[in-house]
């Protein structure tokens, strides 16, 4: 079994239904729900938009390699109303499923980079995820997820 670190978020719809459906599709589809953060708003990141997010980072234990856990997590956003434009940037959405860590390794696919590469710039995720796992380490910078929160002020 390997932890895997999801950041579920979303901006349109019911969105805290979408979170809380999200979480039962991970725990059916992906594998076991260990912690999750609670839910947190923030602005839109990357881009403008009037409707602020809410996210949940999500610690779950599973089987499933690094890939099938993309595959699993790209088909609940669709079930969810995801609606994915090839080529159109940062937009506001129903769903999304970020995996940004899989245990402590360093992936690097044509489909796949983990840990996620923005994690370290990003407030909105290492606000939940110092929540649940301050004490983790990051696998390329060796900083805590706390020292990271820290750090970007």
């Amino acid at each position: 079994m390997t932890q895997v670190v999801l950041l579920t978020g979303g901006n349109l719809g019911n969105v805290a239904e979408n979170l809380k459906t999200a979480l039962n599709l991970i725990e059916k589809h992906i594998g076991r729900v260990v912690k999750a953060s609670t839910i947190m708003e923030s602005e839109a990141w990357g881009f403008n938009s009037d409707k602020n997010f809410l996210n949940q980072a999500v610690i779950v234990s599973t089987e499933l390699l690094p890939e099938e856990v993309l595959d699993k997590a790209q088909a609940i956003e669709t079930q969810l109303g995801r609606i994915r434009i090839p080529h159109s940037g940062y937009i506001s959405r129903t769903m999304d499923i970020d995996i940004l860590f899989y245990g402590d390794e360093i992936i690097r696919t044509p489909r796949l980079t983990i840990p996620h590469p923005l994690i370290a710039q990003r407030k909105f995720v290492l606000n939940p995820l110092a929540e649940i796992m301050p004490q983790f380490i990051h696998p390329q910078y060796n900083k805590s997820i706390a020292e990271l929160l820290k750090a970007l002020g």
